[in-house]
């Protein structure tokens, strides 16, 4: 019997063994009777200050079936079957392109690969560990790359960020995403933190990883092969050139170009891609001072 337990409050010095103490407690059997014991969420409630608590959920497999406490804050956890890569029936001609190594292409890419389809990534910048030599190169002199910088490159305009991994978004399909970056290298408290992130510096890692699962599946990846025109006939996309040269032709083609690629906008919009705006948010820093952060 697998349950999933809610709301089990700890202290700050609390142990993993204090808290399979206060799971047990609450569902009523022994720690014994625990086949499995999984934390899937941890947040703080810091709204009683000083005193603060580590809020955890769990999940437990019973060896043996019981009745639920009263409450809702103990429920079975019923495995829902993750709904599978559905394929078409016309075998491809040709392999698929994606475009754009960021978060979107990369993990495009890597289930495409994974299903069998062996796709081209094309990126406009460098791979992550020459595109981190040419950004600090950029912090210092100024000299702008205009293919390889902080917006274009392997991993995306994110991989310079701090990796906040938020959504907003209730779908299953995001404890996928997850799991692929803890796969890749990312550390397992992401997996259950209410708030997770990767840091930039675990991050490159991460994309670098990600890269060489798609190659081990049988994708390429081209690095410095900028998109400069899609090939269509009759309407349907028939494939792209790269670096105004070369033509490598494909009936599927994914478009992961973030929101920067303006010239990759321009060249769709002249081919007759509709376009429609679209609200974006945008990020506000401030800095306190230490002395103010630690009275908060």
């Amino acid at each position: 019997m697998k349950v999933i337990v809610y709301n089990l409050k700890t202290d700050l010095d609390d142990t993993i063994y204090d808290l399979k103490k206060i799971t047990s407690k609450k569902i009523g059997v022994s720690e014994r009777d625990f086949n499995s014991f999984k934390i899937v969420k941890e947040s703080i409630d810091a709204r009683k200050k000083p005193h603060i608590n580590i809020v955890y959920s769990v999940v437990v497999e019973i060896e043996k079936e019981i009745k639920l406490p009263s409450g809702g804050d103990v429920r079975v956890l019923e495995d829902i079957p993750q709904k599978p890569l559905i394929s078409g029936s016309i075998k491809l001609k040709e392999r698929p392109i994606v475009i754009g190594s960021g978060p979107a292409g990369l993990f495009a890419s890597l289930i495409l690969a994974q299903n069998g389809y062996k796709p081209l990534l094309l990126e406009r910048g460098e791979c992550v560990e020459r595109r981190t030599q040419i950004v600090n190169s950029f912090w210092v002199n100024g000299k702008l790359d205009e293919e390889t910088n902080v917006q274009f490159g392997e991993g995306g305009a994110g991989t310079f960020s701090d990796g906040k991994l938020t959504t907003r978004i209730n779908d299953k399909r995001s404890e996928l995403v997850l799991d692929e970056f803890y796969k890749s290298g990312a550390p397992e408290e992401i997996l259950y933190k209410a708030k997770p992130h990767i840091g930039s510096d675990i991050l490159k890692k991460v994309v670098l990883n990600m890269r060489k699962r798609i190659l081990d599946l049988g994708g390429e990846v081209r690095f410095n092969s900028k998109v400069t025109d899609f090939l269509i006939k009759d309407g349907s996309i028939r494939g792209v050139k790269v670096n105004n040269r070369e033509e490598i032709y494909s009936r599927v083609v994914v478009l992961a170009i973030g929101h920067s690629a303006r010239d990759t906008f321009e060249i769709l919009y002249k081919r007759g891609v509709n376009f429609i705006q679209k609200p974006f948010s945008i990020g506000v820093r401030i800095e306190h001072p230490q002395e103010l952060i630690n009275n908060a």
